[in-house]
């Protein structure tokens, strides 16, 4: 959707899985040359251990001056101080956060009150009984039918 808006549109993920529109980048030296060209960084990773705070310094550091983080995905992707010194420094230009390592976030927690970062309320995936009761649906009728459901977590990779 965001390609026909006229977006460029990359993305990183453990496997490099092809998406049409999508330029797909993989593994460590993926993230790497991915970065420096994400003008608008959208984080929507599953937590993992290999994905707990990779959103630090040093990959914030990566992305282009002015650039924007919003994340989706999940609180403690995000190492919130160096964010802040990030943006503090105006090498980021804004975050919008809907997901936070502790929640609901402090009342006292610096976030709430900088000037450069959107607080949302936990809201960004919000179901849909139109399209989630077909999922569902299906589903349950794979189970019956013996069949494996669509979207299993996969413990060995963590998602």
């Amino acid at each position: 959707a965001l390609g026909r808006l006229g977006f460029a549109v990359l993305g990183w993920s453990r496997s490099g899985r092809s998406v049409a529109g999508v330029e797909a980048y993989a593994g460590s030296d993926g993230l790497a040359a991915m970065l420096p060209r994400a003008e608008i960084l959208v984080n929507l990773l599953p937590l993992t251990p290999a994905t707990r705070g990779i959103l630090d310094r040093s990959r914030l550091a990566l992305l282009p001056p002015g650039a924007c983080l919003v994340n989706l995905g999940r609180g403690a992707h995000l190492v919130a101080a160096d964010l802040l010194a990030a943006l503090d420094e105006g090498r980021l230009d804004h975050a919008v956060l809907d997901v936070f390592d502790t929640e609901p976030l402090p009342a006292d927690d610096p976030l709430w009150e900088h000037g450069s970062v959107t607080v949302l309320p936990h809201v960004a995936a919000v179901t849909d009984p139109r399209t989630a009761a077909p999922i569902a649906a299906a589903n349950a009728r794979h189970f019956l039918e013996g069949r494996e459901p669509d979207g299993l977590v996969r413990r060995e990779l963590g998602y």
